[in-house]
């Protein structure tokens, strides 16, 4: 089945044009994306691992996400990609949008617009339900822990998609 995405121009105002996964957006068209980090009363980020037979970052840890299908907002968009990738049904209210950046696709031809999404929400690890062909394991992991994760090549590369990251754990800290 044919996945179709919004297009965007460069303020995140759709165009009312649709573009199929997989093909060059043309120059000055986006995409909308979603990262989706939660968070829970002990201050841990829930992260996860990237199946091993994938083609894009395989086996690294990560946090969820994916891109908006056509007619969905973000927050919609960041809702069904967890529960899709994970199994975990997010509350909306327990959700803010933290931060918009634009980015060239890292598996598309094109240009994406990033929401990254915080939630403070408890899940149970042991009732995760993984789309095992994109995700293998997940953890609870303090800063500290994802620090040590990156440290040893074992993160996706903060340089192209998790830049923000410090700013984000200070973020989480200040409004839990």
């Amino acid at each position: 089945m044919v996945e179709l995405w919004d297009v965007l121009d460069k303020n995140g105002n759709k165009t009312g044009q649709l573009h199929e996964r997989g093909k060059p957006l043309n120059n000055g068209e986006y995409v909308l994306a979603v990262q989706i980090w939660i968070t829970n009363k002990s201050g841990e980020f829930l992260i996860s691992k990237r199946a091993h037979n994938i083609d894009f970052w395989p086996g690294l840890w990560h946090t969820t996400g994916g891109a908006a299908i056509a007619g969905e907002d973000s927050l919609s968009a960041a809702l069904r990609e967890t529960k899709e990738e994970l199994g975990v049904d997010l509350k909306a209210a327990n959700g803010q949008l933290f931060k918009r950046f634009g980015a060239p696709s890292m598996k598309y031809p094109g240009n994406v617009l990033i929401d990254t999404w915080l939630f403070y929400q408890d899940v149970d690890i042991s009732t995760l339900t993984f789309d095992f062909d994109e995700i293998c394991d997940a953890m609870w992991a303090s800063k500290e822990k994802i620090k040590q994760i990156i440290d040893e090549g074992a993160f996706a590369p903060l340089s192209r998609s998790y830049h923000y990251l410090w700013e984000l754990f200070d973020f989480a800290e200040k409004n839990r």
